[in-house]
């Protein structure tokens, strides 16, 4: 059944133990697996019955990339799933939560909270601070217009949130800064590694 699952970049996943880890890795991915943290899916090429992730420790540098098999998933947990959390569980981020929901409406129907803030809503965890970037991802299967992208970006500034936004493609990640300022090429982030592109969506 697990092996069904979807995986896609920024999805979390519990079930990760320290028994999956080399023996090199370090002291605090161990204590981080030992406490239930989840881990975040990423992109890279693995083997069919294993997933590419990464750890977070609670320091901003610490980040640990490496992979887990399939089997040991207990639960996965998509970035859209946490625009549904309760807001009143988290106090100190309702004000920002209210005022991304509102904006993020009016320019998407499929989106969702990854980075510091996917994981405190998705934990209970403490990880967001006054200086952390909000960092959303924004579905988009179909091609997102420019002028789209612009405006966005545009009214989060005036609302003096700073935010880290990235289109999720089927073809791979863009984000949405690049993809707003840019005539040229933009960079498409792929599990098989990054490449350059005229039009992400071809």
């Amino acid at each position: 059944m697990v092996m069904k699952l979807v995986l896609e970049a920024h999805d979390l996943l519990w079930g990760m133990t320290v028994d999956y880890l080399t023996d090199d890795a370090p002291l605090w991915v161990k204590e981080v697996l030992l406490r239930g943290d989840p881990v975040v899916v990423r992109r890279a090429i693995t083997s069919a019955d294993q997933v590419a992730v990464g750890i977070r420790g609670q320091l901003r540098h610490q980040r640990y990339a490496t992979q887990m098999p399939r089997s040991a998933i207990t639960k996965q947990l998509k970035p859209e799933a946490l625009t549904h959390v309760n807001t009143q569980q988290f106090e100190h981020l309702a004000e920002r939560l209210q005022t991304i929901s509102s904006i993020m409406k009016k320019f998407s129907e499929c989106w969702g909270y990854t980075g510091s803030f996917g994981f405190e809503l998705a934990t209970g965890i403490q990880t967001v601070t006054q200086q952390s970037d909000i960092d959303l991802l924004i579905r988009a299967e179909q091609p997102f217009a420019k002028k789209q992208a612009i405006e966005l970006l545009e009214t989060f500034q005036q609302a003096g949130l700073s935010v880290d936004i990235q289109l999720q493609l089927p073809q791979g990640g863009l984000a949405l800064k690049e993809w707003a300022r840019n005539s040229g090429k933009v960079l498409l982030k792929r599990a098989e590694g990054a490449v350059l592109v005229e039009n992400p969506w071809n």
